[in-house]
């Protein structure tokens, strides 16, 4: 029974091409947007969702983008690791500029959304991914 439920990975259904990365780009971008609306909702009050989608498509660019560097076995000779990390700080300085601008708060203001939001998108995160067996 287990050997009918093995996971697939997206990229093996559309090909690995470019229509991989624009749906990953776009699952990537709903993902962000659902858990920064839930971040700002808990943290500022009622906003319009068009904002945390209108905020998210920089940071999900960002890391779609970077990400890279660590598959490839890591870039300039860098540990891959170590471009995990740089992928994730560089996610949330977009986060910061995106939310900052799109709902015009200040950095007081911005840093702990920004953080609330990094919580958000981890604990759901990896409860997703526990629920489709990539973890």
């Amino acid at each position: 029974m287990a050997g009918l439920l093995a996971p697939v990975p997206l990229q093996s259904v559309t090909g690995g091409g470019p229509l991989a990365v624009v749906v990953t780009f776009l699952l990537t971008w709903l993902f962000y947007a659902f858990t920064l609306h839930l971040a700002a909702t808990f943290f500022i009050g009622d906003v319009p969702s068009q904002k945390a989608a209108t905020a998210s498509a920089l940071p999900a660019a960002v890391s779609i983008l970077l990400q890279q560097y660590g598959v490839r076995g890591g870039a300039f000779g860098i540990d891959p690791s170590l471009l995990a990390g740089v992928t994730i700080v560089a996610t949330l300085i977009a986060d910061g500029i995106a939310v900052s601008t799109v709902y015009r708060l200040r950095a007081r203001s911005t840093a702990p959304l920004v953080a609330l939001h990094f919580g958000f998108a981890a604990v759901i995160g990896v409860a997703l991914a526990n629920v489709f067996g990539v973890l």
